[in-house]
């Protein structure tokens, strides 16, 4: 699934040849893309306006049109956005055309048929839509050390869960959870609200680091993602433990392992990142619960009167 790197990839690459021009027709193939939206209202809404802005937020792309006006795609598992000249086939699998007056063609890729997109009219309307999905961005200076420790503060989760909640920190999917969490030496099964504040504020910079060497391998290729002229991204060949099992560890030199943490396949160096050791925790959790007694003298006795409805 493209992450913040590869969409960030794709922004900085699509941008310059976007940006001042006008978008002069939206052609949705598969009325799935914009579901429960008609097409044709997102076609009404988007033709003739001017591309001001190509931003991103998390794994969001956002066009910011004329007028307030925000057409905001989301590529999920396998989509890609292409940039095709002219003239040009279409590749495979394409489900949305997105028509510039410079002749060029956006096109938006999907073999899996899980990206969307929707359009949002006003600033309010797009800023509502983010906060109720996405929390701090990792790239921004309001991911500091307080602010993660904030997030983490009383969370039971492990800490690859507590990364990959985008509510929470916006952006990070399997791929650089992973690579950070080696780069910080924190097992992925470890619980968050657990971890201290050095080892919080190393993760902090791990996550950054990752994201950044993401990008500055333009974004990574395991399966589908291209860049928007058709390129592979080459993270995959500077991955430190992701997708590396079986293999030693950059660091130590260890055997890197596969092991399942928030559902997903996770890499691991158990020797970098030792695991936690589940009865210390257990203990530290029961020395802050009350005591049976004392629980059961804080119940309510039970109310005499049965439910009613108005």
């Amino acid at each position: 699934m493209p992450e913040l790197p590869e969409v960030e990839t794709i922004r900085r690459q699509l941008a310059p040849r976007l940006e001042g021009h006008i978008l002069e027709r939206l052609d949705i193939a598969d009325r799935r893309w914009c579901e429960p939206a008609p097409p044709d209202d997102l076609r009404d809404a988007t033709a003739g306006r001017r591309i001001e802005r190509l931003t991103r937020r998390g794994k969001y792309l956002v066009f910011e049109l004329a007028g307030d006006v925000h057409l905001v795609v989301h590529l999920r598992m396998t989509g890609n956005l292409l940039l095709l000249a002219g003239g040009d086939p279409d590749p495979p699998y394409v489900r949305v055309r997105i028509g510039i007056s410079s002749g060029e063609t956006v096109a938006f890729t999907d073999p899996r048929r899980f990206g969307t997109g929707v359009v949002l009219l006003g600033s309010e309307a797009r800023d509502e839509y983010f906060a109720s999905r996405l929390g701090v961005e990792p790239l921004d200076p309001g991911f500091t050390l307080e602010a993660l420790r904030g997030l983490a503060r009383g969370r039971t989760a492990p800490v690859k869960a507590f990364l990959l909640a985008q509510e929470r920190v916006a952006g990070v999917g399997n791929i650089y959870a992973d690579e950070a969490l080696f780069r910080a030496g924190i097992h992925p099964l470890r619980p968050a609200g657990t971890l201290r504040r050095p080892q919080l504020g190393a993760l902090r910079d791990a996550v950054v680091a990752s994201l950044e060497a993401g990008i500055d391998a333009r974004g990574a290729t395991i399966d589908d993602f291209r860049n928007p002229d058709g390129a592979r991204g080459a993270f995959q060949d500077r991955f430190l433990v992701h997708r590396r099992e079986g293999e030693p560890c950059p660091r130590c030199g260890a055997t890197i392992v596969k092991l399942r943490a928030a559902g997903r396949g996770t890499y691991v160096c158990e020797r970098c990142q030792p695991r936690p050791r589940a009865r210390a925790y257990a203990a530290r959790s029961s020395s802050r619960r009350p005591s049976r007694s004392a629980s059961r003298s804080s119940r309510k006795p039970p109310s005499d009167r049965s439910p009613t409805t108005s």
